[in-house]
């Protein structure tokens, strides 16, 4: 089985790319042979237009001109954080790590330990190591998930204009959508070893090119459809195409994109079962359990009564259409 299958993309100088995705769908692993911390196999990896790495070159991690930052930081413990930032310069620019923890808002910190410090001080700390031999690449392995969460937003945005002020390509590894956005100028979203969409933020988000992309970025719910003579058969009943609207692909099978406010919850005996209702205000969050295990979410302001059973409309001109791969 491959971790990787025809991937290819291009992190523009001076910007950050995201690689996002689930657990499993090769992004740690892509960043791992861009790093040298696996051998490439198959492919190849440029850098600046000249091959940095193929399957009869792969130059060891300390070989190559990239940074690394990853989820726990890796700051050596036995060191102050002036000597960590130290160690990657030469003898002669060692006298900067001062200046780069200042940069990170660690001024005055030189000389206290990793354990001395919170999450988010050592995950600047560890920024400030990666960036001080001034690498052409910077990658970064999920570099905010072990910070606090109130202070992660915080963090990020802040280390997103360090990163740009610094000018140096960035490749960062999430599985967090709101992260992606909060940092990227590029985003190629993964699933199963391939990429299957890059682009920017805006992109992702107006024209997704499948179902799954666009609930990443447009926070929908993903509803299975199959055409029939009356409309579109969904596990949450049948949807006459007065009720789509729009133009639909031409496919046997569609997954059906549609926010949970843009739903109507309309009583049912073949409908789903109601497995939760939770009160939001004027509103209530409806979880509607339908046929073959399918699930979805409805947000309404009418009534909704947990022993009966419901289908949905969607409302008219509310549903993005995708052929099913």
């Amino acid at each position: 089985m491959r971790a990787l299958e025809d991937v290819s993309f291009t992190a523009p100088a001076g910007e950050i790319t995201c690689l996002l995705g689930a657990s499993g769908c090769g992004k740690s692993t892509l960043l791992g042979l861009a790093a040298g911390l696996l051998r490439v196999q198959q492919g190849e990896i440029a850098l600046g237009g000249e091959v940095l790495a193929d399957s009869a070159h792969n130059p060891a991690p300390e070989a190559r001109p990239v940074g690394l930052v990853f989820q726990d930081g890796a700051l050596f413990p036995h060191m102050t954080l002036r000597a960590n930032v130290a160690f990657g310069l030469p003898r002669e620019r060692r006298g900067e790590a001062d200046g780069w923890l200042a940069k990170v808002g660690l001024a005055g910190m030189g000389t206290r330990y990793p354990h001395e410090l919170s999450g988010g001080q050592q995950q600047r700390a560890a920024l400030a190591r990666a960036m001080a031999p001034g690498p052409q690449v910077l990658l970064m392995d999920e570099p905010f998930a072990s910070v606090d969460i109130v202070l992660r937003r915080s963090l990020r945005r802040e280390c997103r204009i360090l990163l740009r002020e610094a000018g140096s390509t960035v490749v960062l590894v999430t599985h967090d959508p709101s992260e992606a956005l909060d940092v990227a100028d590029r985003i190629a979203v993964m699933e199963a070893g391939r990429i299957v969409q890059f682009g920017t933020p805006q992109e992702l988000h107006e024209s997704p090119a499948t179902a799954s992309v666009g609930a990443i970025f447009s926070g929908a719910q993903v509803i299975a459809g199959r055409w029939t003579e009356e409309g579109l058969d969904t596990p949450f009943g049948l949807w006459p195409l007065a009720s789509v609207g729009g133009a639909l692909p031409d496919a046997p099978l569609l997954d059906l994109l549609v926010q949970a406010d843009r739903l109507v919850p309309v009583p049912d005996m073949r409908g789903g079962r109601v497995r939760d209702v939770h009160p939001l205000g004027a509103r209530s969050r409806v979880l509607l359990d339908g046929a073959d295990g399918a699930a979805v979410t409805v947000e309404t302001a009418m009534t909704v009564d947990p022993a009966k059973h419901y289908s949905v409309l969607p409302d008219p001109e509310s549903v993005r259409a995708f052929a099913r791969t």
